[in-house]
């Protein structure tokens, strides 16, 4: 009788112990399915990087070759940059003159990647060179104020510009994955909803404002103030090493004293001493205006994107303009 009972036990074991093996096998089977692999996008700076991340979720990759914290005006492009691009399906910048890709734009060095623009039909603001104009007429130069820019490139600044990048995304995700294209299409929808919802935001916000000008540390916001009706007058160029004559300086101190000018805007990536000085001697007080060229390494890690970011800005705007 014993010797039944052990037998039992030992067959009841062997079955079990069987069920196990096979169970493990069965579930080692589907987690070693293979995944589909996603799509890699280079991109250069922040605000393409955002919205590519946006239009393609979680079928791709991005890759973004200027650092958090880095002054993307300083980029230029590395042997490591020109294999990552090499290795992508999309290399996607903003364009308008602000990134120097001219060499990156080469068969050799795309390999199979389709490089997009993705301002390429965002309608361009002409650049102002304020600094040439006065150093003409004082019959002087200066060393960084002759900028090569054709256009304004900060495009970005204007929610409804965004809109057209997010659709030229759109249509680039879509070329080299077809087979989710209505993803791509769905979340440039979704994001292009958001995109409405600020400009409405900053339209409630800033129609009757009392200001007209706001000053600034470089000349990054000319389509913000087209957009929504404000002037900007800044210290600097359309880069941040555009540095202002001292009769510029001077003028613009007399204006922020004419005008009474509250507040002085500088940014989180560049040095706020030309912002402090004009400040000192005008009595204003300093705020934050970013640009969005780059994020801080600390604003990632606190999950700041975009629209987090211009909702600030708003809100010092508004504070500046009333």
């Amino acid at each position: 009788m014993i010797k039944k009972w052990k037998k039992s036990i030992t067959a009841s074991m062997c079955l079990l112990v069987l069920f196990l093996v096979v169970g493990c096998g069965s579930n080692t089977a589907k987690t070693t399915e293979p995944e589909v692999k996603k799509i890699k996008v280079v991109t250069t700076m922040y605000p393409v990087y955002e919205f590519v991340k946006q239009v393609g979720g979680d079928k791709v990759d991005v890759v973004m070759l200027i650092p958090p914290g880095a002054e993307p005006h300083d980029w230029e492009p590395t042997a490591k940059d020109i294999i990552q691009i090499k290795s992508a399906k999309i290399f996607a910048y903003h364009g308008a003159d602000f990134e120097p890709v001219e060499k990156l734009l080469h068969k050799d060095v795309l390999g199979d990647a389709l490089a997009v623009e993705i301002s390429k039909d965002v309608k361009k603001l002409e650049a102002k060179h304020e600094e040439e104009d006065e150093e003409e007429e004082h019959g002087h130069t200066h060393g960084h104020a002759h900028e090569e820019h054709q256009f304004d490139p900060h495009a970005w600044l204007d929610p409804i510009a965004v809109q057209q990048e997010i659709k030229t995304i759109q249509q680039a995700l879509t070329a080299v994955d077809e087979r989710n294209a209505d993803y791509y299409k769905q979340n440039a929808e979704t994001y292009n909803k958001k995109l409405t919802e600020l400009d409405e935001q900053y339209k409630k916000v800033l129609t009757g404002i009392t200001r007209k000008e706001i000053v600034t540390s470089h000349r990054a916001f000319g389509y913000l103030a087209n957009r929504y009706g404000f002037e900007q007058l800044g210290i600097m160029g359309l880069s941040p090493d555009a540095e202002p004559t001292p009769d510029r300086m001077a003028k613009i101190t007399e204006f922020c004293r004419e005008h009474k000018v509250k507040y002085i805007f500088f940014e989180t990536l560049t040095s706020p001493k030309l912002a402090q000085t004009l400040a000192k001697e005008t009595g204003a007080e300093l705020l934050v205006l970013n640009p969005i060229e780059s994020l801080t390494e600390q604003e990632m890690k606190e999950g700041k994107n975009y629209l987090t970011i211009m909702g600030e800005n708003l809100v010092n705007l508004q504070k500046a303009l009333k």
